[in-house]
């Protein structure tokens, strides 16, 4: 009888160990798909398994917390602004300049802001953690600035490159929390 409830209980506990872990595994999963919101999605259908998915996904964060990012002071956040709108001005003569001046300008941001500047891919990859929403829009751009170098791309693709660039920029400069807080 004892041998009986001693395996009885070692069942039940087996069984809330198995429960704990997935209940733990789900809510994991639903961290990293809140953080990384469509970043998510394209890492699952990048690794083709959630397990690994998720594992990218989380390296990629806790290589990110190690690094200082810092906001910009406003200073610096006024002279970028102001370098994008000679960006932007200088679109209309010469589209191609203005794309790869537009690149340029983001990764300097990126560097002033603490994020290392490596290859495009791990640029991305950091870029994800904080700003996941608008991760895709600098891949895209980035995809134009690459077929602009090859004469693949027409004006009407070079200004949907800036577009990208620019939403990925105003995140950066985090404009939209700086007009939250001179609305205030």
């Amino acid at each position: 009888m004892e041998i009986v409830i001693i395996v009885a209980v070692l069942v039940i506990l087996a069984v809330i160990g198995v429960g704990l872990w997935m209940y733990s595994q789900q809510r994991r999963s639903k961290e990293l798909q809140t953080r990384f919101g469509p970043e998510y999605d394209r890492a699952l259908e990048e690794h083709g398994d959630r397990r690994h998915a998720e594992s990218e996904l989380e390296a990629r964060r806790q290589h990110v917390e190690k690094l200082y990012i810092r906001p910009l002071s406003a200073d610096e956040r006024d002279r970028f602004a102001e370098e994008w709108r000679t960006v932007q001005a200088d679109f209309v003569d010469d589209p191609v300049g203005a794309i790869n001046q537009a690149d340029s300008l983001v990764s300097e941001v990126m560097k002033t802001r603490g994020y290392p500047i490596t290859d495009f891919d791990a640029r991305a990859a950091d870029i994800s953690v904080d700003h996941p929403k608008v991760v895709d829009n600098y891949r895209a751009a980035h995809a134009i600035a690459d077929a602009s170098e090859n004469g693949d791309a027409d004006t009407e693709d070079l200004r949907q490159g800036l577009v990208h660039y620019r939403a990925l920029f105003d995140e950066l400069l985090e404009t939209s929390q700086t007009r939250r807080t001179e609305a205030a």
